[in-house]
């Protein structure tokens, strides 16, 4: 059966050429700094987000949580979006775990963070306030439906991060997107945030992975935080030889995503029971509002036809990423009416 699968870019499988990698991949003792593969991986991905190191990770909740324990000790607190997803989509780890007090302040509908709500946000380092430790932003940002921030978003944010002498962590995991997007190199988006973490495992397409970037000296901090929490790895030249090959090879044509992703926008709007904004399509993530009598019968129905989807929400989000082609978008289009037409209120 034709499977087309909106549910996440998480579900990509490696290319071919990933597979070969890994076969071949070099290997030696990560913790000991000794395998070829991961140091290669991490220098590509340092240079190309202009900072100075980078480390291995296994997630990027694990690159965000670890920058946050790095950034922030117990009682301290950490800015973030209220719709950010370290806030939404990751445990509540750097609170669970270490302490940190979160302090979320409202994410616009791009995104963006209002500056007059950071500066009440923030605590002096005196008192009995818990001190403001870290700033945190999003580019993409997932639960708006993945907009994208601009260069001179990331400048001012990082001002007001300086006058007040916080560090700024990017949770860049669609940094990539982002920079595609705008047809500027990833490093000139970055270059403002301390820290940065971002995916190789979403429309990268690598099985697993991520990297969190920074200063030399910063990264020799997450290497102890990673050790701590268990998270040194071995041989992992396996999974870094993958991810050389999507630093290689997958970034630019995340364009493709994001083409298909319009096209796929263009004929949601045309569809009974679906209301989209085409406009705030900016690249992989498509966010549409449904009226169907049934939910579930009508996820069910999909993917009986192929089309995977996550339902039972008053949003849609459908993802386009490798795998998915432009006639994958007019088949899918094709069921998705069909079944919308049965079951539209």
């Amino acid at each position: 059966m034709h499977s087309i699968d909106f549910r996440s870019d998480t579900k990509t499988l490696p290319t071919p050429e990933m597979r070969e990698a890994i076969r071949l991949a070099d290997l030696g003792d990560d913790v000991g700094g000794e395998d070829p593969s991961v140091n290669r991986l991490e220098s590509m991905a340092a240079e190309m987000l202009g900072k100075e190191a980078a480390v291995l990770m296994t997630s990027g909740t694990m690159g965000n949580l670890i920058a946050l324990l790095m950034h922030c000790k117990k009682g301290e607190q950490a800015i973030i979006g209220d719709r950010s997803h370290i806030y939404i989509g990751e445990g509540g780890g750097a609170s669970a775990l270490g302490g940190v007090v979160y302090r979320a302040v409202p994410n616009d509908d791009r995104g963006m963070i209002d500056l007059n709500d950071i500066r009440r946000a923030i605590n002096p380092r005196t008192g009995f306030f818990p001190p403001t430790r870290l700033i945190s932003i999003e580019n993409t940002h997932n639960n708006v439906g993945g907009m994208v921030l601009t260069s001179e978003d990331m400048e001012v944010i990082a001002g007001l991060a300086k006058e007040y002498e916080v560090p700024l962590h990017l949770d860049g995991a669609r940094i990539f997107n982002a920079a595609v997007y705008l047809g500027i190199p990833a490093a000139k988006l970055v270059k403002d945030a301390d820290t940065v973490t971002f995916c190789l495992s979403k429309g990268l397409s690598a099985p697993v992975g991520s990297l969190l970037c920074g200063t030399a000296e910063a990264i020799d901090r997450a290497r102890r935080v990673r050790k701590m929490l268990g998270a040194g790895m071995r041989q992992v030249g396996v999974i870094a030889a993958a991810g050389i090959v999507a630093l290689e090879t997958m970034v630019e044509r995340l364009a493709d995503d994001h083409l298909n992703a319009r096209r796929l926008a263009g004929g949601l709007s045309q569809i009974p029971g679906i209301t989209i904004e085409q406009d705030r399509v900016q690249t992989n993530l498509v966010f549409f509002q449904v009226n169907v009598r049934s939910q579930d019968e009508v996820v069910c129905r999909l993917g009986q036809e192929g089309v995977k989807v996550l339902g039972n929400r008053p949003t849609w989000r459908f993802v386009t990423h490798y795998g998915i082609t432009s006639n994958d978008i007019d088949y899918a289009l094709d069921v998705i009416d069909s079944v919308f037409k049965e079951f539209a209120s």
